[in-house]
């Protein structure tokens, strides 16, 4: 098995029809897709940025992604359990890094931040571990 690095997985996913590179990538993505592969943590928050900040997706566009790339059964995600959480809670409002950050920290009593916008997000909506915001 081998892991993919985000490039791989945005060749496979995002068909930019501007960039010829990417169309001359797009197949050998395709078949280190097809194949039992790994996905590590840092790779899909990584992803995440590159589809939101260079594609400029949505925040439903990213999560369907997301969600697609989660729901095949020969990649193995890691942390799988935390990356499906942090998914649910950045529907719910979370940025998708807080909300990664936030889901594996569960071995914690809390997460600290001075992001007010994660406190009161994360407070809103309940999370654990509880996120406290430091003056």
């Amino acid at each position: 098995m081998k892991a993919l690095d985000t490039n791989v997985l945005a060749r496979f996913f995002i068909d930019d029809a501007d960039d010829i590179e990417a169309a001359r990538q797009r197949p050998a993505a395709a078949e280190a897709m097809s194949q039992r592969a790994f996905v590590p943590v840092t790779v899909l928050l990584e992803f995440e940025w590159v589809m939101r900040g260079f594609y400029e997706l949505t925040r439903p566009d990213v999560i369907r992604v997301m969600r697609a790339l989660t729901g095949i059964e020969h990649v193995v995600i890691e942390d799988r359990h935390d990356v499906l959480t942090a998914l649910e809670h950045h529907e719910q409002g979370l940025d998708f890094a807080d909300a990664l950050h936030l889901a594996r920290s569960t071995r914690a009593t809390g997460l600290v931040t001075f992001d007010r916008k994660l406190f009161e997000r994360a407070s809103n909506l309940g999370l654990t571990p509880p996120v406290e915001l430091l003056a």
